[in-house]
């Protein structure tokens, strides 16, 4: 057997989902064709019914194609496209009656926060998109657009535009941006270059950039529905977190106040595209992009029981507790313990959402994926880095196949090869006939 499988696949600390209330243990849950995992589930209140519940999870890895290839330093490329490669990775992962979730598409040049990620406001971006869609469609599965404003996270020299976000709160420390600058090889800090502070027709624009790009998404792109990055530090969070937003206006100072922007995006969206095709994914929990902010269960709750209260939502779609990007498990639990949430899981949410469908993600593997869903804890998992890597890893999971090992070195571009590490990895049939290792595969 190739290299490339492996029984089970190694999860740091940090990807480890820790059983919570509502499972039952893996070793007794059922497997396989039995287990919950290969059931129905409705979503969009009923106009879709998924014929699984393992969703593909937004990733973002930077393989669209420049608008301007011949771009120069003085004159840098910064809008990109989806490109015919993006068709064949979600095209590989489409199954019938299957969801994907695209990866954070910018709603604005400003709202980027990556070079290679294609966004969705240019007749370009459009058309890229409907191609990846109407591939998924004939393949019989369904796809959501994420709808992803970085705010803070990004920098003027990328955007060529200010840098905005709640308030103008830079960065602590010495965190650089992820890539150099156009023209330069020298990485910088973000402490350097604090946003501004949205001023309230600020405010406005951006929630019509939202609705712009979710009636691109819906009426010309043919997405099933749109999921509002909500979470990861980005601007919706930014807005969330305490130790971001030091507004004292209408959109900050209390928990109340800073939710206020998420509703007004949520709501403005759905007077757009309608509820059913509208979702949101949240990170009561995290921490990326240093969003450190307190008040955690009085923020969230809120939070979520006005999202409950004011719109019928396709989906929820949140990230385990004790999942995080940038920290260990020890880490994370530290900052758990010091908001007094040593316990904490996600069944305060479900039950606020109640018959909501509610997908979870962060860490789900085939060691620990068996039992939460006939539990209740859960309707559906959303994996990322393992779907990344076994294009057919519903098929593995049913028939209780191995799945590839991913590469990390490969995640995020641009690179020369976009291919490597994106569309070449093997199904179980091809990864038998060949009888060798994935190219860079742990």
């Amino acid at each position: 057997m190739s290299s490339i499988l492996r029984a089970a696949p190694t999860v740091t600390a940090a990807e480890a989902v820790l059983p919570g209330n509502g499972m039952l243990s893996p070793s007794d849950a059922p497997r396989g064709p039995s287990s919950a995992l290969f059931t129905p589930l409705e979503i969009g209140n009923g106009s879709l019914t998924l014929s699984h519940r393992i969703v593909l999870a937004p990733l973002t890895r930077n393989r669209g194609l420049p608008l301007k290839p011949d771009a120069t330093p003085d004159s840098p490329n910064r809008i990109w496209y989806p490109s015919p490669l993006m068709v064949e990775y979600y095209t590989q992962r489409t199954t019938p009656g299957g969801l994907l979730i695209t990866e954070g598409l910018p709603p604005s040049l400003e709202s980027n926060g990556m070079p290679g990620v294609p966004g969705l406001w240019c007749p370009e971006q459009v058309a890229g998109w409907k191609a990846v869609v109407d591939a998924v469609h004939a393949k019989g599965g369904y796809i959501y657009a994420q709808l992803w404003n970085a705010g803070r996270a990004s920098l003027p020299q990328h955007t060529g535009m200010p840098t905005i976000s709640a308030s103008a709160t830079p960065y602590d420390g010495d965190e650089v941006y992820g890539y150099p600058p156009p023209g330069s090889t020298t990485h910088v800090r973000y402490a350097d270059f604090p946003p501004t502070e949205l001023s309230h027709d600020g405010i406005k624009k951006q929630i019509a950039d939202y609705v712009n790009a979710a009636k691109l998404a819906v009426e010309e792109c043919g997405f099933d529905g749109v999921e509002v990055h909500g979470g990861n530090g980005y601007l919706p969070e930014q807005f969330l977190s305490s130790n971001i937003n030091t507004r004292t206006d209408e959109y900050g100072g209390t928990p109340e106040r800073r939710c206020r922007f998420v509703l007004e995006v949520m709501e403005a969206l759905a007077g757009a595209i309608g509820e059913d095709r509208l979702a949101i994914r949240l990170t009561p929990f995290g921490l990326y992009n240093q969003a450190r902010g307190l008040q955690r269960m009085e923020t969230w709750g809120y939070l979520c029981k006005e999202l409950k209260k004011r719109l019928k939502l396709s989906y929820v779609h949140f990230i385990e507790p004790r999942y995080e990007q940038v920290h260990s498990l020890e880490e994370k639990n530290k900052f758990l313990e010091s908001w007094g949430l040593p316990n904490v899981d996600l069944k305060i949410f479900k039950e606020i959402f109640g018959d909501t469908p509610f997908f979870s993600a962060g860490g789900w593997n085939y060691t620990n994926c068996w039992g939460a869903l006939e539990g209740g804890a859960y309707d559906a998992f959303a994996i990322g880095r393992l779907f990344l890597s076994t294009p057919d890893l519903v098929e593995r999971l049913k028939k209780g196949q191995p799945l590839n090992a991913y590469d990390r070195s490969r995640f995020y571009g641009p690179f020369p090869d976009p291919e490597v590490g994106y569309t070449d990895y093997p199904t179980y049939e091809e990864v038998l006939k060949s009888g060798k290792p994935l190219n860079g595969s742990a």
